[in-house]
């Protein structure tokens, strides 16, 4: 079981994994949420079922909570026991709006469907309530929607 404390460390062990094996271009940016798409996509058409991918789910999952808490200013939380059965999930992030998104459930989801219905990319791009990066974090308003 996974916590809100542990999924900046999940994210970061499995950027340093596949990076180092696969050079992809996992670096927190939105741009690298396209590689999460073909990844996720990769693994279902590599015909792994939802019990074997799981760990790799949720490490995409935490890397892409990670880019939210990155680049939109959202941070881990642990969900309640409400959230927990809404979203199938024991940990979310926290919008600076407060709304809470699952981005685990958003990556099982891409998983289970597939398509550019689900994609983790336009995910992030469609969030309500995102924070502007100001220049003293290293972008631009815009540079932090691209």
């Amino acid at each position: 079981m996974h916590d809100a404390g542990g999924m900046t460390a999940c994210a970061a062990g499995f950027v340093a994994r596949v990076g180092a094996r696969g050079r992809l271009p996992l670096d927190y940016s939105v741009a690298s949420l396209r590689v999460v798409d073909f990844l996720v996509d990769g693994v279902r058409k590599g015909g792994a079922d939802r019990e074997r991918a799981h760990d790799t789910l949720v490490e995409l999952g935490a890397y892409v909570g990670e880019v939210l808490v990155r680049r939109a200013g959202a941070v881990w939380v642990d969900l309640d026991d409400r959230q927990r059965a809404w979203f199938g999930q024991p940990v979310g992030v926290r919008m600076p709006d407060g709304r809470v998104w699952n981005p685990l459930g958003k990556v099982v989801n891409r998983f289970a469907a597939g398509g550019t219905d689900d994609s983790l990319h336009t995910f992030y791009l469609t969030l309500h309530g995102r924070a502007r990066r100001t220049p003293d974090r290293g972008a631009t308003a815009r540079g932090a929607a691209a």
